[in-house]
């Protein structure tokens, strides 16, 4: 096992920018540690910005902001091939995607061809630019933003790209006690505190191999798939979860096994992972016959799932 006391400073370092949400910070380092990116749905101003960057400043190493807006690029994401006069050849000028964490800001603010431009980078981990193959520096992992679909100026993301993102979260308001401790200390809102980085990329990449290496027995091996087969054939699911959610479920499984300082799964961590993994993933019926994603309702038909899938033991 590796030194752990690197994911215990990580956690309590966001902590102290984001009160009063430990199981956030919780989710969010399993999200990191799986090699996933992050999608975080919410009203504005509740601390998804705040999350994105606790996690980038804890970080010793690249970050970069990206404001989707409705007249961006997909250049402006990437990046672009400019001619060199003196040489006579083309340059490419890597954009603000070659960072080690990348924050997509209100990332369905922006046409679903800027949104598409992130599709390569977040499954390959690399970015192709007139036929030129770019590998991205490691680690490397998109935290995406976005406001719910009713507000106006919004574009929903499609299917393809929400089953990229490993871990969708809704931050929720805080509790009145921590809602008076941001009142005390407005460095606690928007981001302004000071972080200072607490681990550094080569740690982040050993760990993320470590996850790897976390023992998955059979038995739970089948419930991964139990849960995800029962999901498919439930009665009010339109569109199941994609083998990928299963790979993802399985895989944030172990990373959560090792945050909470084990080298092996046990049930429980595929049960805390479940909701945070799949309910971005599935689209529900209705009786008109066209589907919808309300998060709440997915969440609660994967949490009527893992009640009736038999837990091994």
């Amino acid at each position: 096992m590796v030194d752990l006391s690197r994911v215990q400073a990580l956690r309590a370092n966001m902590e102290r920018m984001l009160v009063g949400k430990p199981d956030v910070v919780r989710l969010a380092t399993v999200a990191l540690f799986a090699r996933g990116h992050l999608l975080l749905e919410d009203v504005p101003g509740v601390g998804k910005t705040t999350l994105a960057l606790a996690i980038s400043r804890s970080l010793a190493g690249k970050m970069r902001r990206i404001q989707f807006t409705v007249d961006l690029l997909p250049a402006d994401v990437l990046g672009v091939s400019v001619f060199d006069r003196d040489k006579r050849v083309f340059e490419f000028r890597p954009g603000p995607v070659f960072a080690n964490i990348v924050l997509a800001d209100e990332v369905n603010r922006a046409t679903p061809k800027t949104q598409s431009a992130l599709l390569e980078a977040m499954n390959e981990f690399q970015v192709t630019i007139d036929n030129d193959t770019h590998p991205l520096p490691q680690p490397f992992m998109v935290i995406a933003t976005q406001n719910p679909l009713e507000f106006h100026g919004t574009y929903p993301l499609p299917e393809s790209q929400l089953d990229r993102f490993l871990v969708a979260l809704r931050l929720g308001y805080p509790d009145r006690d921590h809602e008076r401790q941001i009142l005390r200390n407005p460095d606690l809102y928007g981001g302004r505190s000071e972080l200072e980085p607490v681990i550094t990329p080569e740690q982040v990449i050993e760990i993320q191999n470590e996850v790897e290496r976390v023992r998955v027995a059979p038995p739970l091996e089948d419930y991964v798939l139990d849960i995800v087969h029962a999901i498919r054939d439930h009665d009010q699911v339109e569109l199941g979860v994609s083998t990928r959610g299963a790979v993802h479920l399985y895989r944030a499984a172990q990373a959560h096994a090792l945050v909470e300082g084990r080298d092996h799964v046990l049930p429980d961590d595929v049960k805390q992972m479940a909701v945070a993994v799949l309910a971005h993933r599935i689209v529900l019926r209705t009786r008109s016959g066209n589907g919808f994603r309300p998060y709440a309702q997915a969440a609660a038909v994967i949490q009527s799932v893992l009640g009736r899938v038999v837990v091994p033991v």
